[in-house]
């Protein structure tokens, strides 16, 4: 029985791993699209703001002619109509059962985002109608990374704000409401929203995990030791995740609400030190019995990361506190989903030497080192 529980666990803490490596080509979070889509009333017009990363294009167009690893302005706008063929050839806008036109309305532009630099195109559809049905259907990238998405605010004829969609692979269809969306729409997307982001966000799971990883365990004469009891290691982890909650949901409620702003590089390199020093704790049990500390405190940090990624989903004017509600309990159900995988696994475990020394010090030396790699990345924007 335990023998199977180890082969589950070597395989949940290898898919993580697995994932937490792919993420490295983007030091911080996978691939996405923005789009704001926005009808005027009175009109069949619908304006389009497109904004793609330039790795992605690169990747799919190779844009880099030259082949030195870096993009200028100059070889990114020789090809502006190749990208935004490809754009609209990967989004479908139908209006009563009938396909809108595309016209460029504006030159390409570029835009940072916290995760780097990306061409923005400015588009217009023009529909035949918009009294009845709207179906946006996107493609962008799916045949070329299945966990692309394209995040979407809707702005609807007469609405004063956007309605927050996600197009995934099982989700490249949706209907598109042409009346403003209501307060329970607008909470369960950003909800949805919150959950994913800290499932991509390897980061963050990487350091919370770090601080749970001894969790299970005592240390006693520079020993980590089982703990005896399950009680123990409950109130160990709801001590950590708790003061992580309540830490990231301080700064990420105001960055949201534009009260306090960090520059994204200096948030993104702390958070990746973060990692390193909670996974390089473990090898010495230096912080033992107030890892809840190291939580609120880097969990601070880690705030202003979430509110990043927010800001770039876009914040309805009208339905701001319940967006950020919507957010930050999805991040805490994505959290709490975590640990109720983690925990039990840990637990029936921690005896066995492939825990206390596999998962334990291999495991958060390897998490040190890669945290180490996103560190330069950040630091140096390579």
């Amino acid at each position: 029985m335990k023998r199977s529980l180890v082969k589950r666990f070597l395989v949940l803490l290898a898919a993580l791993l697995l994932q937490a490596v792919q993420g490295v080509a983007w030091a911080h979070k996978p691939s996405d699209s923005y789009l704001t889509l926005r009808a005027a009333s009175g009109s069949s017009d619908i304006a389009v703001r497109w904004d793609i990363a330039l790795r992605d294009l690169d990747y799919v167009l190779q844009l880099d002619r030259d082949g030195n690893g870096e993009l200028t302005w100059g070889e990114v706008r020789q090809r502006s109509d190749e990208i935004t063929r490809l754009a609209t050839s990967r989004l479908d806008l139908t209006a009563a059962d009938k396909a809108c036109a595309w016209v460029s309305s504006g030159p390409l532009a570029l835009d940072r985002h916290s995760d780097g630099t990306y061409a923005v195109l400015s588009l217009t559809a023009q529909c035949a109608s918009l009294t009845s049905t709207l179906k946006a259907r996107y493609s962008l990238l799916f045949d070329v990374d299945p966990s692309h998405r394209g995040l979407v605010q809707w702005i609807a004829p007469g609405a004063e704000s956007a309605q927050a969609l996600v197009f995934g692979t099982d989700s490249a269809e949706q209907t598109l409401a042409l009346q403003p969306a209501g307060a329970w729409q607008t909470l369960r997307q950003y909800l949805l929203d919150g959950v994913w982001h800290i499932w991509i966000g390897y980061d963050h799971i990487l350091f919370l995990l770090a601080l749970l990883l001894p969790s299970v365990l005592v240390r006693r004469e520079g020993q980590w030791t089982p703990a005896v009891r399950l009680g123990g290691a409950v109130k160990e982890v709801v001590k950590v995740v708790t003061a992580f909650t309540l830490a990231h949901s301080i700064t990420l409620s105001l960055a949201a609400l534009q009260i306090i702003s960090l520059p994204s590089r200096l948030v993104e390199s702390a958070i990746a030190a973060s990692v390193v020093v909670a996974a390089l704790n473990n090898l010495r049990g230096t912080i033992e019995g107030r890892r809840w500390v190291m939580a609120f405190v880097f969990g601070l940090l880690h705030g202003f990361g979430f509110a990043s990624v927010l800001a770039d989903l876009g914040l309805p004017q009208n339905a701001l506190v319940l967006a950020l509600v919507g957010f930050n309990a999805g991040v805490e159900v994505g959290q709490l989903a975590i640990v109720a995988v983690f925990l039990p696994f840990a637990f029936w475990l921690r005896a066995t030497n492939f825990y206390r020394v596999g998962v334990l010090k291999v495991g958060s030396l390897l998490v040190a080192l890669l945290a180490s790699w996103w560190l330069v990345q950040r630091l140096f924007d390579l």
